[in-house]
Parts: C-alpha cells; sequence; structure tokens
C-alpha cells in the first residue's frame, strides 16, 4: 500500500542560485522540491496559481547562533530551552540552524554540547559549533578571558564524543599553544587542528591576535589535513565573524583578516560576516563580497538571547549583557559599562533581516540568498540543504518585496 504524496505549486519572484526568477514556479512534493523554474515552462500536471504569493527563498542557513526569543544555548539547560531559541530562528525563515557555545569550563562544555545533541539528533537544529575555549585573551571579546586555555587535543576528542557526529566547527586561535603545532598532514603531534578534522568538525579561525603568517601556517595545515581526510565534512575551513573579534588589519601588520580574505579568495576558506548593520559597515560587507564572491562568504547572525526580543538584560555563558537600541554589549554583573563601552556582545537579528540589511545596502538579492542559504551548507558539507534546486529539502521562506517573512516551509511542511 502506498500513500500520496501531497502537493504544493507556488508562484512567485523565486531566487534560485545566481538567477531570481521575476515569475518563477516552485513546486514541492512531499518533503523536496520537484521542480523549480519560469512560471511559463512549468510542465504539465502541475496547476499553476494565477497569484503571485510573493518573493520565495529557499530556507536559510545560519552556521553560527548562540541563540533568541530570550534563550541562550550556551546557557540552556534543558531541551526546551534551546528550542525555544531554534524556534525563533525557526519562525523567521531559518530553516537550518547550527548551535553555538561559548567558551567554559570543560565540564559545562560537555553538558551543553551533549544537551544540542539531542536537539540535532531530533533533526531541530543541523549541528554544533564551539566558539573557544582556545582562543586570544587579548581578542575575548564578549567572552570570558578566564576561561582560555591551551589547545588541547583530548579535549576535542572529548566534546566530538559528547556531539555524537555533530560538531560542525570549533573557534580556534592559531597562536594559542596546541592550536596548530604540527607541520602538515603527516604530522604525528596532535594539535587541536588535527583532532577537529579527525572528528569531522572544521576549525574555524578567529578570537586571534595572530600574525598573517602564522594564520597562513595554520590555513595551510587545516587545508591539507580536511583533502586527505575521509571524514571532512567540507574541504574548506572558516573564519569565524570576520573582523570581529580580531587584530585589526594594517599596511605593515596585515594580521588575520587580510590572511584569511586571501585564503578565501584562493578558495581555501569560508569567511563568516554579521552583516546586520552593528558588527561590520555595509561598505565593508560589499567590499569583502567583491573580493572573494558570496561563494566563499556564509552570513551569520552571531545572534544571542535577545534576539527577536525587546532591550534589555541578557545573559551570554557567564556574561552580562545589556540591549540598548538594538546593539548587545557586555556589561558588569553590576549593570555598570566597562571603560570603552563594553564590547559587542552577538547580534540580535535574524538571518532574514541579515539579507534584507544587505540588499537595502546595494548587494544584490541573489548574492545575499547564496551567502545566507547556499554557502552555509556547503560549510555544511549539506548538499539537500540552501537552494531551491529540484533534489533539494524542500525548506523555503517566503516574504514580501520588502523581503519581511510571511510563511516558513521546512521539508514540505509549513512552520506554524
Amino acid at each position: 500500500m502506498t500513500t500520496a504524496t501531497s502537493t504544493t505549486v507556488l508562484r512567485g519572484r523565486v531566487v534560485t542560485p545566481g538567477r531570481v526568477l521575476d515569475d518563477g514556479v516552485v513546486v514541492v512534493e512531499g518533503a523536496g522540491v520537484a521542480w523549480v523554474g519560469p512560471s511559463g515552462q512549468a510542465p504539465q500536471g502541475w496547476a499553476v496559481p494565477d497569484e503571485s504569493v510573493g518573493t520565495i527563498l529557499p530556507g536559510l542557513v545560519d552556521v553560527h547562533c548562540h541563540g533568541g526569543g530570550g534563550a541562550s544555548f550556551p546557557d540552556a539547560t534543558d531541551a526546551a530551552t534551546a528550542r525555544r531559541a531554534a524556534d525563533e530562528h525557526l519562525r523567521h525563515g531559518t530553516t537550518s540552524l547550527v548551535a553555538s557555545l561559548v567558551t567554559a569550563p570543560r565540564d559545562v562544555l560537555l553538558a551543553r554540547t551533549a544537551l544540542l545533541a539531542d536537539l540535532a539528533d531530533a533533526g531541530e537544529i543541523v549541528g554544533i559549533h564551539l566558539e573557544g575555549p582556545f582562543l586570544s585573551a587579548d581578542r575575548c571579546g564578549a567572552q570570558n578571558p578566564g576561561d582560555m586555555q591551551p589547545g588541547d587535543a583530548a579535549l576535542v576528542t572529548e566534546v566530538a564524543a559528547a556531539a555524537r557526529g555533530h560538531l560542525v566547527t570549533m573557534t580556534v586561535a592559531p597562536e594559542v599553544d596546541g592550536v596548530a603545532d604540527g607541520s602538515g598532514p603527516a604530522d604525528a603531534r596532535a594539535d587541536v587542528l588535527a583532532a577537529l578534522v579527525d572528528a569531522g568538525a572544521l576549525p574555524s579561525v578567529g578570537h586571534t591576535d595572530a600574525s598573517a603568517a602564522q594564520v597562513d601556517v595554520a590555513v595551510d595545515r587545516a587545508f591539507d589535513l580536511l583533502a586527505a581526510s575521509p571524514r571532512a565534512r567540507a574541504g574548506r575551513l572558516t573564519a569565524t565573524h570576520l573582523f570581529n573579534g580580531m587584530r585589526p588589519v594594517h599596511h605593515r601588520d596585515p594580521g588575520p583578516v587580510a590572511a584569511c580574505l586571501a585564503a578565501a579568495a584562493r578558495g581555501e576558506l569560508v569567511v563568516e560576516l554579521v552583516a546586520d548593520g552593528t558588527h561590520l559597515a555595509d561598505d565593508t560587507v560589499r567590499a569583502v563580497l567583491d573580493l572573494v564572491g558570496p561563494g566563499s562568504v556564509a552570513f551569520v547572525t552571531d545572534a544571542m538571547a535577545a534576539a527577536g526580543m525587546p532591550d534589555g538584560d541578557y545573559r551570554l555563558g557567564p556574561m552580562a549583557v545589556r540591549v540598548a537600541d538594538g546593539v548587545a554589549r557586555v556589561v558588569a554583573d553590576d549593570g555598570s559599562t566597562p571603560a570603552g563601552g563594553g564590547a559587542i556582545a552577538g547580534g540580535v537579528a535574524h538571518l532574514l533581516d541579515v539579507v534584507r540589511n544587505v540588499v537595502a545596502a546595494g548587494v544584490p538579492l541573489e548574492d545575499a540568498v547564496l551567502a545566507a542559504a547556499t554557502t552555509p551548507a556547503d560549510v555544511l558539507g549539506r548538499r539537500d540543504l540552501g537552494a531551491l534546486v529540484a533534489g533539494r529539502r524542500a525548506d523555503l521562506v517566503v516574504t514580501g518585496d520588502d523581503l519581511a517573512p510571511r510563511r516558513v516551509m521546512r521539508a514540505g511542511a509549513w512552520v506554524a
């Protein structure tokens, strides 16, 4: 006995990889995309609607998100709290989300990772990202420098075991002892880069005070390790929120930013950009896209618990955070503002807000969607996500012309 497969036919402005169909059609059968193309070329047998539903984007893919809806992944002690954060972004168009943790003691990292692995097993998130603990205290940003430590390959192995195959990336500073000590893919020394690749995870350069030369060495080693590993989910490593939490560029000391951009241009690395209008100037975002192309850029939110919530006081792991005028900054536990105004403590936007911001700044819609869906799916090694292409999972977002969300579909089912 077979069960009839439900069919949904949507007409509107359709964003496909590298192209916008002003009058396109997306046909969904069951949980998958059956056909995408111009409305006038739709095969017979599918009744094409007369009316447009609006703009149809692929479901967005956020590979760096700490929370939302008042809930924080680094602070979640039960599945319901973590699920609330994921659902906040799902309802706004992020159909695939990687849950990010922050630097914390070993027992906290292992417990949070195991909790998130349960959500990944259930399909509610697509992976886990650890932002730390092998980071530079000089570039700690909104993280606790007291919990940062030298590279520890054994801890990576423990975290990967707790993640049960769902560890996607780990942010590391190449200059920290134990992170990138090996000299090549055949080197027997067990540094953090080798342990991550062996676990099927991608190293991500970030929160670093490294020189350009130090980053070059680490990128070369990680890229070679990934190329030689049968467990690698993707062939390129990443850079965690480029520019933010890094030594700035200087013409006589180019530092990690220039090294990461060069690696992205060579096809060895994908750079994350928090293109929410707060973390980076819009001109910076456009310049990076011009330099390396949207196929080497992953837009991320770096969102924390305040995403989708009003201004107020929140937590990001051990750090107290105050959101004022839509910007999250670290404050002291007594509520006072540190000297210098407090580091930016993650984002408060949804990924669709990021797309809307960059399009308003002049980035072509198809490039913005490539960087917010297709390229991040490549980072995950998921060829079934991230694009409106026949054969992929039916994840999509229907928006108005203003790119505000109207409806969200994941795996062929409308999200409540």
